[in-house]
């Protein structure tokens, strides 16, 4: 067989229909829709079927925005992940010496993880 690809099947079933509207309208008809797809909800209405409606997402799960940049940004500063990929390899290989650099490294390593976490827990409105 040739490195041809197979054309996805099409649909039969669905027919698309296009509907034009102002920037209001179409505003006012996703406000209608709450959390349901704009297409269920004018079918729902269309038909008068019962569509169940899925919840809506919140707009934001992050409580305090300045926190998670401030946890991001520390993550972007710190050299954590090299550090631990760093002791992980050593010591998988058999080689990890843990000598005072290496305590002084994990100390470091393990302050920052305390304080992402602290960060992140309060940027989701966490206690921790």
């Amino acid at each position: 067989m040739s490195g041809a690809r197979k054309k996805p099947a099409k649909r039969t079933s669905i027919s698309p229909v296009t509907l034009r509207l102002t920037p209001d309208e179409r505003k006012r008809l996703e406000e209608l829709a709450a959390g349901m797809t704009l297409s269920a909800y004018i079918r729902a209405c269309v038909f008068a079927q019962e569509e169940k409606r899925r919840k809506a997402r919140p707009r934001s799960i992050v409580a305090d925005k300045e926190a998670a940049a401030e946890a991001l940004a520390l993550l972007g500063q710190s050299r954590i992940a090299s550090n631990l990929n760093q002791l992980a390899y050593h010591a998988n290989i058999g080689a990890l010496l843990v000598g005072e650099s290496e305590k002084a490294q994990i100390a470091q390593a393990y302050a920052h993880v305390l304080s992402i976490r602290s960060l992140l827990m309060r940027a989701l409105g966490k206690q921790g």
